[in-house]
């Protein structure tokens, strides 16, 4: 039941893969492609694959098909085999020379039979067959040409891409991200013969779309797969809307109802909505270099929780922007080098400063058991420093063999230490900090004005000053760190101040980027006007006062803000602390706002007789497995923050982070202003 068990239940899904690769073309979406990133390492489907040529393909519509001498073909595919994704394996089969298909799902047969609309009776009376596959197996022979060849489907839990022994991510519910208060209007819109959400404390599984119940459903069923091999059985508990939706969704989940009757540990599985506390996803207050390197660094292509690192430093090419595509990029998943991984796992454990000085020290011993002319500097760390011993490595083959990941490692740090939005990132403390006093001392319009000054358009701006995206970020602070606003004629004229001044910015944008296009709704800014701008910050802050009023409904947890007084300037305190001091209170109170989920008549019996008997309802402390599930992604910080708390307050719990995926602050206004969190893609 320990956090390696989250590392082992994603190799052993992965086994299953390898066993079927050999000699064959492999066909991978990037979801799969993040998993086995972070789990095992292309490196070892490479070997399991043997052959000389490299067969690794994305599964896409215009993926190349198999040659006459390639008679084998595998699909690893993170989705439901329905619909489009079908689509695409009918069209790549029938252009290729395949007489062998394996096609492996990270979704279960039961939630196949879900979204083929079998109702629950009748799917209960198929346990153990498997007829979507079965279909689905004589469809791969028929479109492979002839009923005699060979076709599999099956089911593997590829659900994971573990970040490290505490920490693991969720990639293809990236996407995934608790609802606002206006996202009741539209649900209510779309059930306009029932009777209509007050709140979203009203919200349950009837209220939502059909796409994102089947979202949840697919999460659910991997995260039973999990429970299943840590041995456990889980009781299911939600701080918010969304959560509570899916805890009650695992709670009642049937296929995992006779797994639970033989299991013999247990768990307490705790899901929280990220949107009650947005001010810790966007805040800088991590003091973390691996945060900083994620924020600095561009993303990965395809990934979403890995970052691009520039490799030419190590090669013989002039550094120019022109040639930094010639040469493949580092990063820093490093799973199958143990070193690397060891530097990995410091890196999220240390502070910033701590953690540079790791890089350092296991750089300077790399260099000392390659013999390389290495000269030693003591004081203070500084990028050009971390270059000079990361040179030395340049041209020694077998020392860059043996050291590859460590020197991926060192050149993100020493890249993200130059980086212009490192240097940034003190000055965003320092407005925060500044903001933090503000918030307890003045008014939310006054707060708004100071802001005001420092909205300017491209052509007035510095580097030092802040770009629309950074402009939002700390307008979410703003409104996350606050309670619930009260509306008064100061903060409507100052909002209209800062939306106009806003409008005139997101106009005067020599381009704009992905994120303002998806906000004003326009590809162009030459198409961009004033009156479009305006209408798109009016909506803009719709979603700001929503985030305001995100915690009106806890009772507990209403507050991130702790007042200054005369010994303690004014603090943050995130919400995930609360959540956890108040699971391992020794007098165990029950809590107003860790909503224990029932998992059918026996708890609801339970709850019931509590009310008027000594009969104990579930804690969340109560067993020797914590697992926290953050539904809208989770920082660095925090996970390292809830591990050395539980450590504290109760040692002796294993505790493990789960989320839908790493967070950057610029992530948060992304996932925010996105069009389908109500109707997710799901590849049908």
């Amino acid at each position: 039941m320990s956090a390696s068990g989250v590392l082992s239940f994603t190799q052993q899904g992965w086994e299953q893969v390898l066993a079927k690769v050999k000699r064959a073309v492999v066909y991978l979406d990037a979801t799969c492609v993040e998993c086995l990133h972070w789990g095992c390492g292309s490196t070892r489907l490479l070997e399991a694959v043997g052959s000389p040529e490299c067969h690794l393909r994305e599964f896409e519509p215009d993926a190349v098909g198999g040659g006459a001498k390639q008679p084998k073909a595998v699909f690893v595919l993170s989705r439901l085999l329905k619909g489009r994704t079908v689509e695409i394996l009918r069209d790549i089969i029938c252009r290729s020379h395949f007489q062998y298909c394996v096609v492996v799902t990270a979704v279960s047969h039961a939630v196949h039979l879900t979204a083929n609309h079998v109702p629950a009776a009748a799917a209960a009376e198929m346990e153990g067959q498997q007829p979507v596959f079965e279909q689905l197996e004589e469809k791969l022979c028929e479109w492979m040409g002839n009923i005699n060849y060979t076709a599999e489907v099956f089911y593997a839990p590829l659900l994971l891409a573990p970040v490290a022994p505490h920490l693991a991510l969720t990639p293809a519910f990236a996407s995934l991200f608790p609802l606002l208060p206006q996202d009741v209007h539209l649900l209510n819109s779309a059930r306009p013969d029932k009777r209509k959400l007050g709140s979203l404390g009203d919200v349950d599984a009837t209220a939502l779309t059909p796409e994102l119940l089947l979202q949840i459903r697919c999460l659910v069923s991997g995260l039973s797969s999990l429970c299943e091999h840590l041995g456990v059985r889980e009781e299911c508990f939600a701080v918010g809307s969304l959560s509570r939706v899916i805890a009650a969704d695992l709670a009642n989940y049937a296929p995992a109802k006779n797994r639970r009757k033989t299991a013999a540990g247990r768990a307490s599985v705790i899901f929280v909505d990220r949107t009650l506390d947005l001010t810790g996803a966007v805040g800088h207050h991590g003091d973390n270099l691996v945060e900083k390197i994620i924020s600095a660094l561009p993303q990965l292509p395809g990934h979403t929780n890995d970052v691009m690192v520039n490799m030419i430093e190590l090669t013989s090419l002039q550094t120019e922007e022109e040639n930094y595509n010639v040469v493949a990029p580092g990063c820093l998943a490093q799973s199958n080098d143990t070193t690397a991984k060891a530097l990995w796992e410091a890196l999220l454990n240390t502070k910033h400063k701590e953690a540079v000085m790791e890089v350092r020290r296991h750089l300077v011993e790399a260099a000392s058991r390659e013999n390389l002319p290495i000269k030693m500097s003591m004081g203070r760390v500084t990028p050009g420093q971390l270059m000079s011993y990361i040179q030395l490595f340049k041209n020694n083959l077998k020392a860059l063999m043996n050291h590859c990941g460590l020197l991926q490692l060192g050149l993100a740090t020493a890249q993200t230490l130059k980086h212009p939005q490192t240097a940034k990132w003190d000055n965003f403390l320092a407005f925060e900090r500044l903001l933090l006093q503000s918030i307890g001392e003045s008014a939310m319009s006054v707060v708004l004005n100071q802001l005001l000054p420092m909205i300017k358009p491209v052509t007035q701006r510095t580097n030092e000053d802040y770009s629309p995206e950074e402009l939002l970020i700390l307008l979410i602070y703003i409104y996350s760190v606050t309670e619930e606003l009260t509306a008064d004629k100061d903060l409507g004229e100052a909002e209209e101040k800062v939306k106009k001044a806003l409008a005139r910015v997101f106009c005067e944008e020599s381009e704009l980027s992905p994120l303002l296009q998806k906000i004003t709704d326009c590809d162009s800014s030459i198409n961009l006007t004033f009156h479009k701008s305006k209408i798109a910050t009016d909506e803009l802050f719709t979603s700001l006062r929503d985030i305001a009023g995100a915690r009106s409904l806890m009772k507990q947890f209403k507050s991130v803000y702790v007042p200054g007084n005369h010994t303690h300037q004014a603090s943050y305190k995130p919400l995930l602390k609360q959540v956890v001091e108040e699971i391992f209170q020794p007098e165990r109170p029950d809590s107003a706002d860790i909503e224990h989920v029932s998992s059918g008549l026996t708890d609801l019996l339970k709850t019931g007789f509590s009310m008027f008997m000594k009969v104990s309802r579930p804690h969340p402390s109560d067993h020797p497995l914590l697992i926290l599930f953050v539904v809208g992604g989770v920082t660095v910080s925090e996970a390292k923050m809830v591990k050395d708390l539980v450590a504290s307050l109760k040692p002796g719990t294993q505790v493990i982070v789960l989320s839908t995926r790493l967070l950057k602050p610029l992530n948060i206004p992304e996932l925010l202003f996105a069009t389908d969190r109500l109707h997710p893609d799901l590849g049908f």
